[in-house]
């Protein structure tokens, strides 16, 4: 049996595009949590109207998550497009120039460090299997049966911003009013911390940093749109 050395790496494809869109999924949930919670602390700022703060919450809520899903999907749809097109042209070269094409396949394992004899077994092998597959993976770096879905990172981006949002919304509208401030700052806080230190995770990195930035920085555009919506509202009281 070969055992792993290495248990703890994501050798396999799939998982490292789960992992991609586990953390895109977090990162979507942050920026739900800073853009609503600057949005409604910057309200409530300015008036203590329940009715006001939630209606400016929910509708941020709901532009945020259109905003992003379609963002997502423009994005997604311009870069699958742009795939697919490579891989036809590879396929259509491979059509048309099957020699040639074998030949720039040992050229890429060598270039990968095998030897000439190395590389040409290996390249000759894998053509006989699909010379297609094999040129999409070492050439472009692309599988052709899991290009990603625009529709399903539009709605991934949508239910990840949403998620994320009403964390900041609730805390802003559940407490009484002299409380509303204070709670709604320690709870992003803490959300933050909690989508920094896991964002780090799941990419490998140090958590003390990332942890460090999304507070710091949720902190202070807090502080920025409620210092705002205050000289607003005393501007307009």
């Amino acid at each position: 049996m070969t055992m792993d050395p290495h248990p703890g790496e994501p050798h396999d494809a799939a998982l490292a595009g789960r992992l991609n869109w586990l953390r895109a999924g977090v990162l979507g949930a942050n920026d739900g949590i800073v853009s609503t919670a600057g949005l409604v602390v910057g309200v409530a700022g300015a008036t203590t109207s329940t009715a006001s703060i939630a209606t400016a919450g929910v509708a941020g809520l709901v532009a945020g998550a259109v905003s992003m899903a379609l963002g997502e999907y423009v994005s997604v749809s311009s870069q699958r497009d742009t795939e697919k097109a490579l891989l036809e042209k590879e396929r259509g070269e491979l059509a048309e120039f099957p020699e040639q094409e074998f030949e720039e396949l040992v050229a890429l394992y060598e270039a990968k460090g095998l030897s000439e004899t190395t590389a040409r077994q290996v390249a000759r092998e894998l053509t006989d299997r699909d010379a297609f597959a094999a040129h999409a993976d070492v050439e472009l770096r692309l599988d052709p049966d899991e290009l990603t879905n625009p529709w399903q990172a539009a709605v991934a981006s949508a239910v990840a911003f949403t998620t994320g949002s009403v964390l900041p919304l609730a805390a802003i509208l559940l407490p009484p009013p002299g409380a509303r401030i204070v709670v709604a700052f320690v709870v992003v806080i803490v959300a933050l911390a909690g989508t920094g230190y896991l964002s780090a995770r799941l990419g490998g990195a140090r958590p003390g940093r990332a942890v460090l930035r999304l507070v710091l920085g949720g902190a202070a555009g807090m502080a920025v749109t409620y210092g705002i919506g205050t000289l607003v509202g005393a501007g307009t009281g």
